[in-house]
């Protein structure tokens, strides 16, 4: 596959591409793996730490007798324990500022957050629970969207409950806690601590919690293995740990677009991005006569192409005067990020390559490799002058939209410069592609359906009764309405639901 991504003639790009064979659709697990990366860089851990915290959780489980299902709904619970962190994301950067290091130094509770612990204290408690509430129900979401075990999902909807019942969001006693729920957190705090502190750190830490974040009795049976568990870990690599964690119910079919769905709930202003980059590329690819399995392959680079920005902080993506220069040796990372997980996951290793060129440029002024002209395939071409397409014509913390005839001029002074593709950016503006096919307002009345589209992009109540004429108390009747009829019951997860239904 590198060969397709450093060969030196278009024609060989598309003979290789030809000769594959793309499907509409993917696994679960494919899914499922792809957003235990996009959360292990939400959270600031290294990119396999769901991986084998899953694994981990699935030798916890066998030495207490769960059955196979039991087990598998544990591996599952395990590898989606973070797939709500991009939707609170907003909410982690008005609390602690970074919110990457942030929760990386909350998990492995440096001293840093130690201090703000005490300093806060039950504050931080209350300003941590409705934060908690937003990432339990989007994991919970994402488990039913994914159709996977009601198991699952309960302790995805639990999973920062305690055994001493403090937890958030909802304080519940342990008894009322699924065990499942303990046994996800015990071999989290595992995987982590062992990394930060050494394996005889992580059983003290593990210890001082005993009877109050997790049961005694598994910290017990957890310490007399876990010095095996962890030769055995060093023994496997990525790929073969992936191997063990697959379930029945993750061998099943679902749509990559969730994917999308979760990476830009990071930020309310990017809603919709990732699958209008997706739709635009695709249009582009068939615009050109490419053939149906690289328009695949390529809409699918679209989805995924954003996965990196996950593990820039907040504040940095939100600055009003544009992205930072002081930000700019991370955010280069974003495309790595992205080809990273093709390397990962089969699936997606054509994708990934496709999507780690979104930001090069044909004169060599992108990033992160820097490519220039023949290196870089009609597909990274097509791709790139799809984000910057879509990214021209949407708004941005720093400026608003561009009318059309304005982002065809900006792509025009790039094509003068050398640095995108002409061909590919007059294909790109063709004004004929028409929108999605999949849009539908569902039970939603129009007024809601307007309302879900202005919350979701971060409006809040008096800024939708100002852009639609009404009144705040009208608005919030609406708000409650689209909850009820989504069954959900924050903002984060109504996007989430509203985005698989085609209403975004």
């Amino acid at each position: 596959m590198q060969g397709l991504l450093t060969n030196a003639g278009r024609a060989d790009t598309r003979n290789v591409v030809e000769s594959m064979s793309y499907s509409t659709t993917v696994q679960v697990f494919d899914v499922v793996r792809v957003l235990a990366f996009v959360g292990d860089l939400s959270m600031g851990q290294p990119s396999d730490h769901s991986i084998r915290t899953a694994w981990l959780a699935d030798r916890l489980a066998a030495i207490e007798g769960f059955g196979s299902d039991e087990r598998s709904a544990i591996r599952q619970a395990a590898l989606l324990r973070w797939s709500g962190c991009t939707a609170n994301a907003s909410g982690f950067t008005e609390l602690i500022g970074d919110d990457v290091a942030g929760r990386e130094a909350m998990l492995a509770t440096r001293d840093h957050w130690r201090r703000r612990v005490q300093t806060m204290g039950s504050r931080l408690d209350i300003a941590i629970a409705p934060l908690a509430h937003i990432h339990c129900d989007v994991s919970g979401e994402l488990a039913r969207q994914l159709k996977l075990c009601r198991r699952t999902e309960e302790t995805l909807l639990h999973v920062f409950e305690t055994y001493d019942g403090r937890g958030v969001p909802n304080h519940l006693p342990g008894k009322d806690v699924p065990i499942s729920v303990f046994i996800v957190a015990l071999a989290g705090d595992l995987e982590i601590f062992s990394r930060v502190y050494g394996f005889e750190g992580a059983l003290s830490m593990i210890g001082t919690r005993a009877d109050v974040k997790y049961p005694a009795a598994l910290v017990a049976h957890a310490c007399t293995q876990a010095g095996q568990w962890f030769e055995a870990l060093e023994r496997e690599n990525v790929s073969q740990l992936h191997t063990t964690l697959l379930t029945d119910q993750m061998s099943a079919p679902t749509s990559a677009e969730l994917i999308a769905d979760v990476i830009d709930l990071k930020l309310a202003w990017m809603t919709g991005f990732s699958r209008r980059v997706a739709e635009a590329a695709a249009a582009c690819s068939a615009q050109l006569g490419l053939d149906v399995g690289t328009e695949t392959s390529i809409r699918r680079a679209g989805l995924i192409h954003a996965i990196g920005r996950a593990s820039i902080p907040n504040s940095v993506w939100n600055s009003p005067t544009g992205l930072p220069a002081s930000a700019w040796d991370r955010i280069r990372l974003v495309p790595y990020w992205t080809s990273l997980l093709g390397k990962r996951i089969d699936t997606f290793e054509r994708a990934a390559a496709i999507a780690s060129f979104c930001y090069e440029r044909l004169d060599g002024s992108g990033y992160f490799r820097g490519a220039s002209d023949e290196s870089i395939p009609i597909e990274g071409r097509i791709l790139a002058a799809a984000v910057a397409w879509v990214a021209l014509c949407s708004s941005r913390p720093w400026r608003p939209a561009m009318p059309r005839d304005k982002a065809e001029s900006c792509l025009a002074q790039e094509v003068r410069l050398g640095r995108l593709d002409p061909e590919v950016v007059r294909a790109m503006i063709q004004p004929d592609r028409g929108g999605s096919t999949r849009r539908t307002k569902g039970d939603l009345t129009v007024r809601e359906t307007e309302i879900l589209r202005l919350i979701s992009r971060g409006a809040s109540n008096k800024i939708v009764a100002k852009t639609l004429g009404l009144r705040p108390s009208t608005v919030r009747t609406h708000i409650e309405s689209i909850f009820r009829k989504l069954n959900c019951s924050t903002r984060a997860a109504a996007t989430l639901k509203a985005s698989a239904k085609g209403l975004l």
